[in-house]
């Protein structure tokens, strides 16, 4: 039976052999049977551009490229530690690229995603954050910059990062339920699919007298999961090792 994987905060990094060696198992070994994957961000750590060619950039990229040869659709949508990914990554790998939200018919079914963030309206300072990150115009200041300083600015961003984590209140650090509901009325979706928050879970709610869910993905801290829906409807979902 057909089926469409959902992935997201695999927090892939160069010194982090392991769970790169898993993911490239999710590509090759469960990932090539599918119909589409969907990537909801955060498939890197950091990630300083397009023009990185480095040996763990181009490991990551030809296996993509190799699941879409294989005629898996890959859609990918940015997260807040790869937002700078564009459209030469696109080309080099035939995935494409997903505007957060987006709304997509999967097997009958109308599903919004997105990567989560946006619904952590509580933590004013991420939000300052996200808005200067996703700024065209600050995307290509950095973009100008030489490689080897953009690598200090995402190791300097990253700390910064598990900085906030540290000394911010968990649940500011969630999403806000009003706005979750907000954004699935004004899309009109009773399915939801995000990650971010590393809270996985499977929310049940009602929007707009219907029942309705918000499906939590995982972080891959030290295993992959997934999880799939397939042409019956029915939504699984699995963690897994090499």
């Amino acid at each position: 039976m057909a089926k469409t994987y959902f992935i997201s905060d695999l927090h892939l990094q160069e010194n982090n052999p392991r769970i790169t060696q898993i993911f490239l198992h999710f590509l090759n070994d469960i990932a090539n049977k599918a119909d589409a994957l969907y990537i909801l961000g955060d498939l890197f750590e950091t990630w300083i551009g397009d023009d990185d060619c480095s040996h763990f950039a181009t490991t990551i990229k030809t296996a993509l490229k190799i699941l879409v040869n294989h005629g898996v659709m890959v859609y990918f949508m940015h997260g807040n530690r790869d937002f700078i990914l564009g459209k030469r990554f696109a080309n080099e790998t035939g995935i494409q690229l997903l505007v957060d939200p987006t709304v997509q018919e999967i097997y009958g079914r109308k599903i919004l995603l997105m990567h989560g963030d946006l619904l952590c309206i509580d933590d004013v300072k991420y939000q300052a954050f996200r808005r200067k990150a996703h700024d065209p115009k600050f995307q290509a200041r950095m973009l100008r910059l030489p490689l080897w300083i953009r690598r200090l600015i995402a190791l300097w961003a990253r700390y910064k990062s598990k900085r906030h984590t540290k000394t911010t209140n968990l649940t500011i650090q969630d999403v806000n339920l009003n706005e979750v509901q907000r954004y699935m009325q004004q899309y009109h979706s009773n399915l939801l699919i995000h990650g971010h928050t590393h809270r996985p879970a499977i929310h049940e709610l009602t929007i707009n007298g219907q029942t309705a869910k918000r499906i939590v993905l995982a972080a891959w801290h030290n295993c992959g999961h997934f999880i799939y829906i397939d042409e019956g409807g029915i939504i699984e979902s699995s963690d897994f090792l090499l």
